[in-house]
């Protein structure tokens, strides 16, 4: 009942008060962002991996220069730091793509605030596990192969703003630990757990502990 009914009430209530309250919030950021470097308000990032493997664009403050997922992939100059993302589980410690601005939001998570967007429309929960870009799946898959039956279960749920991973150490944990926990978390969904998450959420966001 909670996982099917209770769980999507509760994201669609929740994530319309949010908005509104971190509305005047947004707009300090968004001025921040455009004061800080060129490019949109918002980033433009590869479509991610949603539910039963669906996939949708996720709104997020843009936290780095104009076309910076682009330009990693594409980008000669950016070879080696490509090189050094995929090995790293698709996170870099030091990515020079971050703008000023970029780095304060990310650290306290205020890029994500956008996502309550994806959660009102039916394509994120607020608590979930981390929504994964189509070639991080693919290629992680290929370095971890025992991980196939984590992400069958990771992707039987939607993916979610926060979750079980982003409050146990969030950038600090690799992609065989990470998509084990957000398995765990599909297999166990329920109320409780999600009210620890959430809880659990602030404290992560205002100590930046683990961001990248």
């Amino acid at each position: 009942m909670y996982k099917t009914y209770i769980k999507r009430g509760c994201d669609i209530i929740a994530s319309f008060l949010l908005l509104i309250i971190f509305l005047p919030l947004c707009f300090v950021v968004a001025i921040a962002i455009k004061l800080d470097s060129k490019g949109p308000v918002f980033a433009d990032v590869p479509e991610r991996v949603g539910q039963d493997g669906k996939t949708f664009k996720m709104y997020k403050f843009r936290s780095m220069i104009q076309n910076a997922h682009l330009l990693l992939r594409t980008d000669k100059r950016f070879k080696q730091l490509y090189e050094e993302y995929k090995k790293g589980s698709y996170k870099l410690r030091n990515d020079p793509r971050i703008t000023k601005v970029g780095k304060f939001i990310r650290k306290h998570s205020l890029d994500e605030i956008p996502q309550f967007l994806n959660v009102l429309m039916g394509e994120m929960s607020i608590v979930g596990p981390r929504a994964y870009y189509p070639d991080e799946l693919e290629n992680q898959q290929k370095e971890h192969p025992r991980t196939k039956e984590f992400v069958q279960a990771a992707l039987s749920v939607k993916p979610g703003i926060t979750g079980l991973w982003q409050v146990s150490g969030r950038s600090e944990v690799n992609f065989d630990k990470r998509i084990a926990i957000d398995a765990k978390y599909a297999y166990d969904v329920s109320l409780v757990q999600d009210l620890f998450i959430i809880i659990k959420t602030p404290i992560i966001m205002v100590t930046g502990r683990g961001a990248i």
